[in-house]
């Protein structure tokens, strides 16, 4: 566990408070950072576009948008169904 290849994170902000989710954010960065592959599985959609390389966007169990975390946070479409823009 000293220097784990891979990283699987389900909701790590669930139920936290800002100021947490924020260093939550923060944290997976910086491991991310260090060369271990995260994979994050998280509603905070905004959040988790901001930190992440890859995204996929699922609905109802099925993958419906993919591409670059920044792109998505770009897209219309991500910012209007799931960032209420």
């Amino acid at each position: 566990m000293s220097r784990p290849d891979l990283l699987l994170l389900d909701e790590p902000s669930m139920g936290l408070t800002p100021k947490l989710v924020t260093e939550i954010f923060r944290t997976v960065e910086r491991i991310a950072g260090e060369g271990v592959t995260v994979l994050l599985v998280e509603q905070n959609v905004f959040e988790a576009l901001q930190v992440c390389q890859r995204a996929y966007v699922l609905q109802t169990g099925r993958i419906v948008m993919e591409g670059l975390g920044r792109e998505l946070l770009r897209s219309d479409r991500v910012r209007k169904a799931y960032l209420g823009m």
